[in-house]
């Protein structure tokens, strides 16, 4: 918007009806609950305990206790945007004296408990976030009671930076169900990271891939050489397959058209990502069926009998379109599969699951780079 015509009042008139507007997201009561202490003049001094300090400075690791606000600010003069990891357990709010705010409990019945808590978690959100670094991520654990609050403040406070949320269980069977007769067994952990972070993921195994037929490509896997499509879907993907070697010919299941496109089916100029039938073909990555049973019909007639029995290869329907394509051509019963090479793989490794088991969150976070802070901030205020 352009404001330069804008008169000076015209421009008072437009910041207040802008600051009347309700903005999108999570809004609490600020003005009204205890801000922390510590925003004022009283920056509290750390001392160094030698006595239970390992070898001689600097240290490699260090271990502040005190609050964490405190803690947090000390950070950000000498760690700031040097932080890879952070993972913070901070009080899940659920009124039963889980969370002392300057020295009082906040309660169930507390007037101002959800915004006193992100109050006090925003403050310390917003120190964390200028710790990590350009490939850094946050974990935050939290419950059932905060978290629909906890992930708008999570997008507040790191817009565009989420990665997703774990669900971990954390116990198998309870009678405690309250209410409507449900147990609430799991807990959350909310992740945010900045753009270079990526998790390394799960080794994939490579003890099923072999090399039975010498493949001077190294060992490979069988794959499935169609994709779950019907020929209605995928059109283009409904073709037959060729094996120039034996001669034979191999209907496409309408129900599951093949995984590559043919050359036949592409329009001009249209490139695609992968390569094609053809090429696979050519480049004897395609797995055809071995001893297997074949058939060839002479006429229309007898292809359609067999189609009505139930004699022919299964692929075959009495809709398939160009039925008689397939009279005077020896046709295979078998399904051709795909050869997947282990040397082919982008990643080998597997995407990290966001489901947790219930024996714990044990995050075993394979990230990029060593040598980098990792810093573990305490529960509650300690």
């Amino acid at each position: 918007m352009d404001y330069s015509e804008l008169t000076r009042q015209e421009l008072i008139e437009l910041l207040k009806r802008r600051d009347g507007q309700t903005p999108l997201g999570l809004v609490w009561e600020r003005n009204e609950i205890e801000h922390d202490r510590a925003l004022n003049d009283d920056f509290i001094a750390m001392n160094v305990d030698t006595q239970i300090s390992s070898g001689e400075a600097p240290w490699s690791n260090l271990l502040i206790e005190g609050d964490n606000f405190d803690a947090l600010r000390y950070l950000r003069m000498t760690f700031k945007g040097r932080v890879k990891v952070i993972c913070i357990d901070p009080p899940y709010n659920t009124g039963n004296k889980d969370f002392i705010y300057n020295d009082k409990y906040v309660g169930k019945d507390d007037r101002f408990r959800h915004s006193t808590w992100l109050e006090f978690m925003y403050r310390r959100l917003l120190l964390a976030k200028e710790l990590l670094r350009n490939d850094g991520v946050i974990f935050v654990n939290i419950g059932e009671d905060e978290f629909g609050h906890l992930s708008l403040l999570m997008d507040k406070v790191f817009p565009g930076m989420k990665v997703g949320t774990f669900v971990w269980k954390r116990r198998s069977g309870a009678n405690d169900a309250k209410g409507a007769f449900l147990s609430v067994d799991h807990e959350y952990v909310l992740c945010y990271a900045n753009p270079d972070f990526s998790f390394g993921g799960k080794t994939k195994a490579c003890l099923d891939y072999a090399n039975p037929d010498n493949d001077p490509r190294g060992p490979w896997v069988s794959g499935d050489l169609t994709k779950a499509h019907t020929r209605f879907q995928r059109p283009d993907a409904f073709y037959p397959v060729y094996n120039p070697e034996t001669n034979i010919w191999y209907p496409c299941d309408p129900g599951n058209v093949w995984r590559f496109a043919s050359e036949t089916r592409l329009k001009p100029g249209q490139k695609i990502r992968t390569k094609t039938m053809e090429q696979l073909i050519e480049e004897k990555r395609i797995l055809w069926p071995a001893n297997e049973r074949t058939v060839i019909y002479k006429s229309l007639a007898e292809l359609r009998a067999a189609v009505e029995n139930g004699s022919a290869p299964h692929n075959l329907k009495a809709d398939t379109p160009d039925l008689e394509f397939w009279v005077d051509k020896t046709i295979g019963y078998g399904k051709p599969r795909y050869k997947r090479f282990w040397s082919d793989l982008k990643n080998k490794a597997k995407p990290s699951s966001p489901v947790i088991p219930p024996s714990g969150f044990r995050m075993a976070k394979r990230l990029s780079g060593s040598g980098s802070p990792h810093l573990q901030a305490l529960s509650n205020n300690r």
